[in-house]
C-alpha cells in the first residue's frame, strides 16, 4: 500500500516529515509519496514558490528515505489539480499500486466539497492525521461512506505559512526545516520578501 500525502510543500518543512515518518512506522503503508501541487484550487497560487524548485526540495529532503518518494504527477494534468484526476492518472500509470490518501483532519471537515469525493471514498482508504483546532466527529455520516481511520500521529504545530512568514522577518528557523533544504532556501533567497 502507498500512502499519497498531497500538499503544496511550499516549503516541505519538520511536520510534515514527522507526519510522514509516523504513517510508515505507524501505518500499513509500504511507501509514502508526497505529490507536489502545481495548484491547490483552495489556495492563492502567487504565494507559490515555482512548481520545480518546491518539488526539488522534497527531494532532497527525503534523498536518505528509500520509502519516501516525492511525485510531479500533478505537474502534468491540467490546472487547477483535482484529487479525483490525480488518483485517476496514479492508477493508470501503476495499475498494480494500491493507493491510501493521507489527510489532516481540517481537510477532512471540508472533503464533501472535494470534486467527486463519493467516488475517493468508494475506491481509496483514507487515513487522518488530527490538526489543532479540528474535533473529529466520528458520528459524522462520511464515516458511513468509506474506510476512513483516524490516525494517533502526533500533532504538528508547524505550517508552511508560519515558515515563509519567519524567513520573511529574518527569524531563525534552521531547526524547523531538513537541512538540505534550510541550506536551498538561504543560498537562493527564497520567501525573503
Amino acid at each position: 500500500m502507498i500512502g499519497l500525502f498531497f500538499g503544496s510543500f511550499n516549503p516541505i518543512h519538520a511536520g510534515h516529515l514527522i507526519l510522514a515518518n509516523y504513517m510508515l512506522s505507524f501505518q500499513n503503508i509500504d511507501e509514502l509519496w508526497f505529490v507536489v501541487s502545481p495548484h491547490n484550487p483552495h489556495k492563492e497560487k502567487k504565494t507559490l514558490l515555482n512548481d520545480k524548485q518546491r518539488l526539488y526540495m522534497v527531494n532532497v529532503a527525503i534523498d536518505d528515505m528509500p520509502k519516501m518518494k516525492a511525485s510531479s504527477i500533478e505537474f502534468h494534468l491540467p490546472q487547477p489539480s483535482y484529487t479525483i484526476h490525480t488518483l485517476a492518472a496514479l492508477q493508470e500509470k501503476y495499475p498494480t499500486k494500491e493507493f491510501t490518501i493521507i489527510m489532516g483532519a481540517d481537510n477532512l471537515k471540508s472533503f464533501n466539497k472535494w470534486k467527486n469525493y463519493e467516488v475517493i471514498l468508494e475506491k481509496y482508504p483514507i487515513l487522518v492525521y488530527p490538526r489543532a483546532g479540528f474535533e473529529i466527529d466520528e458520528t459524522d455520516e462520511i464515516f458511513g461512506k468509506g474506510n476512513i481511520q483516524i490516525t494517533d500521529a502526533p500533532i504538528v504545530e508547524i505550517s508552511s505559512t508560519f515558515i515563509r512568514n519567519a524567513i520573511k522577518n529574518k527569524k531563525d528557523i534552521r531547526y524547523f526545516l531538513p537541512p538540505k533544504v534550510h541550506e536551498h532556501i538561504i543560498e537562493m533567497h527564497f520567501y525573503e520578501k
